[in-house]
């Protein structure tokens, strides 16, 4: 059994279905008692079970209210349609607090929910794997000022596997059902399997940031994971991509100009198409179809029809829009066509320090070696520890006088919580003195 294991085992933690009643038999959800089990429990319903899909003004204000009035953090949840709907909206909320029970809240009827963000201002929001959701969530009005991410917390306590179901599996001793996981959200009415998975999902969420939590500071890491989750709640919403065409599947097949501006016009063409019928892009056109053409570069619809993912179950007046966008392609002059490759910002890659700048490549080198083992010891990911990027830029362009003052003032520049900047500090100025 695991540190963190024991900490789940205390019944105190089991608020959230499944604190077991007092002739110690059954949990509240009608399973066998976890702590008295040896193997994981399923847990199949909410303990109050599936709450009612709030769509409507007068239901959705009832729940503000009730969540407004509960205690402790709220466990909150996001699901989207990837892959079947444009864009990354939230298609379901589902939130948990103690005093208000569970919620299930359909944003598309719902599209406003700065009320309920506002009466949860200043409340610790729990959500798993935060930066997915919290995009989807400011869209709809719901930005957390403080959050604890049970994602990242087991990154930081060393878990090995830190999905949701692994973390509950593993922390708690029930197993969460996750079939339901990619499927289509934008589905009206939504299934009731599909709302049970949803409900379960928050139903231990605060139990497992309860045992997280006792987990990190037995650890001395809490006041890191704080940071982190700190950093991560007031970063500002990410900037849209430069050339996100660029980021096509199977792009590095593709060298010469002319064929970047297919890629980039059938991009495009594609995304508009998409956006206007509101459906991934993928299923307008795939990734691989549009590279075929850029090598390809064909003549005419007849040829455009050959290429694979153009073939006949493309109707006519498609393939006369997909090959008009290559047509354009090949109307540009050479100044109008994209560059080969993105503008680089910061160090090269670093397969090309060795003969750019030798003494930079050692010092990478020594760097890497000395954050393996700091992340080693520390029985966490090197990615968790500090970003790659920060230390190759540092390593390209170190400090004039080396010590751990201008280092420390390096990592912090490039977004260093500060406690990295005291684990790893050492570690980059040895490296960098070598």
């Amino acid at each position: 059994m695991t540190d963190a294991q024991e900490t789940a085992a205390d019944s105190s933690l089991r608020t959230t279905g499944g604190a077991p009643p007092e002739d110690g038999g059954t949990s509240v959800t009608g399973a066998p008692d976890p702590d008295a089990a040896a193997e994981p429990v399923p847990l199949l319903e909410p303990r109050e079970g599936i709450p009612p899909v709030i769509a409507d003004a007068e239901s959705l204000a009832e729940v503000i209210a009730a969540f407004a009035a509960g205690s402790g953090p709220v466990a909150v949840d996001a699901e989207r349609a990837s892959g079947y709907r444009y864009g990354q909206r939230a298609y379901l909320v589902q939130l948990r607090r103690e005093g208000a029970g569970s919620a299930l809240i359909d944003p598309v009827a719902c599209p406003d929910l700065s009320g309920l963000g506002e009466a949860l201002s200043g409340v610790e929001w729990v959500l798993h794997a935060a930066t997915q959701d919290l995009p989807c969530l400011r869209e709809i009005g719901m930005v957390p000022t403080r959050l604890f991410d049970t994602e990242l917390a087991g990154r930081l306590a060393g878990f090995p596997r830190v999905g949701l179901g692994a973390m509950v599996e593993g922390v708690l001793g029930y197993v969460l059902e996750k079939g339901h996981s990619a499927v289509d959200w934008s589905t009206r009415p939504l299934p009731e399997p599909w709302l049970r998975y949803a409900a379960l999902d928050v139903e231990l969420l605060v139990d497992l940031r309860d045992a997280l939590e006792k987990e990190l500071d037995r650890q001395g890491k809490l006041e890191w994971a704080r940071q982190e989750f700190d950093a991560i709640a007031a970063a500002p919403p990410a900037e849209p991509r430069k050339d996100p065409w660029r980021r096509t599947s199977g792009m590095h097949k593709v060298r010469r100009r002319r064929q970047l501006a297919v890629v980039r016009e059938l991009w495009q063409t594609r995304d508009r198409i998409a956006q206007r019928r509101d459906v991934s892009p993928g299923k307008v056109l795939s990734d691989a179809a549009i590279v075929e053409a850029a090598l390809a570069v064909p003549a005419n619809v007849h040829a455009l029809a050959a290429l694979n993912g153009f073939g006949h179950r493309m109707g006519r007046r498609q393939l006369e829009q997909w090959q008009a966008a290559v047509d354009r392609a090949k109307a540009l002059t050479d100044a109008q066509l994209p560059a080969p490759g993105q503008p680089v910002t910061g160090p090269p890659p670093p397969r090309a320090w060795a003969d750019k700048d030798p003494a930079a490549a050692a010092r990478l080198s020594a760097a890497r070696a000395g954050v393996s083992a700091l992340a080693e010891r520390l029985n966490m990911p090197q990615e968790n520890l500090i970003t790659p990027d920060t230390v190759r830029r540092v390593c390209w362009e170190p400090p004039k006088v080396v010590d751990a003052e201008s280092v420390g003032a390096a990592l912090a520049g490039y977004g260093a919580r500060p406690w990295q900047v005291e684990q790893v500090t050492p570690v980059l100025v040895a490296a960098l003195s070598a």
